[in-house]
């Protein structure tokens, strides 16, 4: 939807709607410009999810698989359903779940962290798939490149998170340690589709 027909339907000035999208992006919520005579704002459809009914054993499954995954790029988004999760359990469910829960234990072999990127922002555009801009340091620390990156997923390798992505510099796919990423920006570009062959050789290589 455009500016001015939000503009119209909500009787504010276009100025407002666009103070008000950006409030929002900032919150995380994913919403996109497309340009265009056809563009306007649009928000993933896979934001929210309609209201689910999970046995006790599929609540445990769930809230355990979340604690594996919590010190990936989703880290916040982990915490925020896992309590949207616990709300919502029965009682008389709620201790079993939690004792349960109470014996499994995660160990890191290291901490996960980052350079500087907002980790809800890295999120936000692999979810999107869109086109990043982002500052990389080199493994040695001698320097720092700019890349513009097709996002294409996350890779957990030994005890580092990596970004996934078809680099342009580099004509390529390549893994992007995070905390080494020092700055990323979302582009409005949407990346052309790729033969996704081309991402499990290079995984099973």
């Amino acid at each position: 939807m455009s500016a001015a027909r939000l503009s119209r339907e909500f009787g504010v000035s276009t100025r407002t709607i666009e103070r008000d999208v950006q409030s929002l992006q900032q919150s995380g919520v994913p919403i996109y410009a497309d340009h265009g005579t056809a563009g306007g704002y649009s928000i993933l459809k896979e934001f929210s999810l309609p209201p689910l009914n999970l046995t006790a054993s599929e609540s445990l499954a769930v809230l355990a698989g979340l604690g594996l995954i919590e010190s990936s790029p989703y880290g916040a988004a982990v915490r925020r359903a896992r309590a949207k999760i616990m709300a919502v359990i029965a009682d008389d469910r709620l201790a079993p779940i939690q004792a349960t829960l109470s014996t499994m234990h995660v160990i890191e072999a290291r901490e996960f962290g980052s350079a500087g990127v907002s980790l809800d922002l890295l999120s936000e555009a692999i979810t999107a798939r869109r086109v990043v801009r982002l500052d990389y340091s080199s493994d040695d620390g001698s320097g720092t490149t700019t890349r513009d990156v097709e996002t294409m997923g996350l890779l957990r390798g030994a005890d580092s998170w990596m970004l996934v992505g078809w680099c342009r510099l580099r004509s390529g796919i390549r893994g992007f340690h995070i905390d080494r990423i020092s700055r990323l920006d979302i582009t409005g570009e949407v990346p052309p589709s790729r033969d996704p062959g081309l991402l499990d050789a290079d995984l099973a290589r």
